[in-house]
């Protein structure tokens, strides 16, 4: 089955529920301009053609004692296949690490990790980032303020342009 063109009605969809995904079908399609059955449907379809990967839950982490975001940058071995799938399942099952991210550069991986203090995070370093196959190097920057961060992407093309 061919995956129609989004519509400008899809986009309102999907850019409402990037804002609360709580919203009922009820209240989405008022917000979107439909009735409740067409927005459904439409909802349905945006699920099964992978627009909508899935619904969350976003939680304050300052609420559960991680207070400090950091970045580590690490600069990795070349690695056989068995070891880069055994680097990625310790990512994945470590989850202090929300993100990771191979790069372009001069250092090879980014991890997103969240702490509850520098003194945890040293140990981190040293008990499971270091710990992980082919690491070589690590460079970290901690975050003093987060000015903006959203899970949001834009759908109607850059106001930069």
């Amino acid at each position: 089955m061919a995956e129609e063109p989004l519509s400008s009605v899809d986009i309102r969809i999907l850019e409402q529920i990037q804002k609360d995904s709580s919203l009922s079908t009820s209240d989405l399609a008022d917000r979107v301009g439909l009735s409740q059955s067409p927005c459904w449907r439409r909802l349905q379809r945006l699920k099964d053609e992978g627009y909508i990967k899935g619904q969350v839950a976003l939680l304050d982490r300052h609420k559960f004692g991680a207070s400090l975001m950091l970045f580590a940058y690490l600069k990795m071995t070349t690695l056989t296949d068995e070891k880069r799938a055994e680097f990625l399942r310790k990512i994945e099952i470590t989850p202090e690490i929300l993100e990771c991210h191979s790069l372009f550069g001069e250092k090879d991986i980014m991890l997103k990790v969240v702490a509850p203090s520098m003194e945890w995070y040293q140990k981190f370093i040293f008990n499971v980032i270091l710990k992980l196959p082919g690491v070589v190097d690590i460079q970290s920057t901690v975050t003093l303020t987060e000015l903006k961060s959203t899970t949001a992407i834009p759908l109607r093309g850059s106001k930069a342009l």
